[in-house]
C-alpha cells in the first residue's frame, strides 16, 4: 500500500505555504537577512514543535515568519514546497497564504504575491503542477483588517482565485467576517473557510449560510450534529481534511481516534492534506499513509480520497476529468 499511495496522483487543498517553512531553510533564510531566531540550533526549534493546542503552533509559526523579508525569501519557501510536491505525485495544489502576517511587519503584498508568484510559474514549467492561490484573513484580527488586505489584493486580482479565513478559530466566528466575504464574492473571488477543527459546529454553520463558502477547512467537528452533516452531504460541500495537523494539534488524542473514515461512511465529500507539514511532521504522502494505516483504508478507500481531491478543487472540469482520468489510468496499470 506504501507504494501505491506515493505514486497516485493526487491535489493538496490545504496547505498553508508559511507552514511549510522548514527549520534548515527557515536558519538559512534568517541568516542572510540578518535576523535571529529565538532557538539557538536547527534541533532546538524542532524541539519546539511540540504543540499543546493551535494556539501555541500559531505562536511558533509566527516567529518563523519573520525571517521572511524580500520576495527571493517567498520564492524559495514557495519554490522548496512545490519540488516536495511534485516528489510526491502532486499534479495540482492550492496554496493559502497569509498576507497580513507578512505586512504588519511592513513587508509590501507586492513583495510576498510576487515571490510567491514566480515559483509558481517556474513549477509549472519545470514540473508541470498546477497551481491555484488562496489569500487568506487572519481572524484575531478585526474585519477592517481584511477589508484593507482586500484592497491591497486588488492589482494582483488576476493571481488570486480564492479568499481564505484562518487562525485561532476559538472565539472568532466566521460571522465576524461576514461583510468582507460578501464584498470578496462580488468581486469574484471562490470563498473557503477554516471552520469546525477547534471550533463547533455552529462555525461549520456559519460559514455555509453566512460566508458562504465553496468549500470548508477542516470541519471534523460537523459529525456532532446530525443535521449538518446532512446538510453537507446534500450539498457535497468538500472538507479539507488534516489528519496529522489534527494530531499534532491535540484536535485528536491519537491518529487511530481520527473521524476521517466515519466521514467518509456517511457519505461527506472529504480530502486529505497537510496543512502545515513543516510543522506537523509530513506533506500529503505522509498523511496518507498515517490514517490508512490508522484506520485500515482499503485502495478503494485511497481511490477515492485520491479522486475527491480533484473533484473538490477549484480547477475547470475538463481539467478536474483529465486529472481524475490520470487517476484511473495510473490505478489500472500499477503493480505491487
Amino acid at each position: 500500500m506504501k507504494g501505491f499511495i506515493e505514486k497516485i496522483p493526487k491535489a493538496e487543498l490545504h496547505l498553508h505555504i508559511e507552514g511549510t517553512f522548514e527549520p534548515e531553510l527557515m536558519f538559512e533564510i534568517a541568516q542572510r537577512n540578518k535576523v535571529r531566531i529565538p532557538y539557538k540550533s536547527i534541533d532546538k526549534l524542532k524541539a519546539a514543535y511540540d504543540f499543546n493546542n493551535l494556539q501555541e503552533f500559531l505562536n511558533i509559526y509566527y516567529t518563523g515568519c519573520n525571517a521572511l523579508l524580500k520576495e527571493q525569501d517567498f520564492y524559495d519557501m514557495t519554490m522548496a514546497y512545490l519540488k516536495k510536491a511534485h516528489q510526491q505525485n502532486i499534479l495540482h495544489t492550492e496554496i493559502m497564504f497569509d498576507p497580513q502576517t507578512h505586512t504588519r511587519r511592513r513587508i509590501p503584498f507586492k513583495t510576498v504575491i510576487t515571490g510567491i508568484q514566480r515559483a509558481r510559474k517556474d513549477a509549472k514549467k519545470d514540473f508541470g503542477i498546477s497551481t491555484k492561490l488562496i489569500m487568506c484573513f487572519l481572524r484575531h484580527l478585526d474585519e477592517e483588517a481584511a477589508f484593507k488586505t482586500l484592497e491591497e489584493a486588488q492589482p494582483f486580482y488576476n493571481q488570486i482565485d480564492a479568499v481564505g479565513l484562518d487562525s485561532s478559530e476559538i472565539g472568532h466566528p466566521p460571522s465576524n467576517f461576514e461583510r468582507v466575504f460578501k464584498k470578496a464574492r462580488a468581486e469574484g473571488y471562490l470563498l473557503v473557510a477554516h471552520a469546525g477543527e477547534e471550533g463547533p459546529a455552529e462555525y461549520v454553520w456559519e460559514a455555509l449560510n453566512l460566508i458562504k463558502v465553496d468549500r470548508i477547512d477542516h470541519g471534523n467537528h460537523s459529525l456532532e450534529d446530525n443535521r449538518l452533516v446532512q446538510e453537507l452531504v446534500t450539498k457535497k460541500m468538500p472538507l479539507t481534511v488534516c489528519p496529522l495537523s489534527n494530531l499534532k494539534l491535540k484536535v485528536v488524542k491519537d491518529i487511530s481516534d481520527h473521524p476521517l473514515k466515519k466521514m467518509m461512511q456517511k457519505g461527506l465529500f472529504v480530502t486529505v492534506n497537510s496543512d502545515d507539514p513543516a510543522y506537523f511532521g509530513g506533506y500529503v504522502n505522509e498523511n496518507y499513509l498515517a490514517i490508512q494505516q490508522a484506520l485500515e483504508l482499503t485502495r478503494e478507500d485511497i481511490i477515492q480520497l485520491a479522486k475527491n481531491s480533484f473533484e473538490a478543487s477549484f480547477l475547470n472540469n475538463t481539467d478536474k476529468k483529465k486529472c481524475i482520468s490520470q487517476v484511473e489510468e495510473f490505478v489500472n496499470s500499477y503493480s505491487d
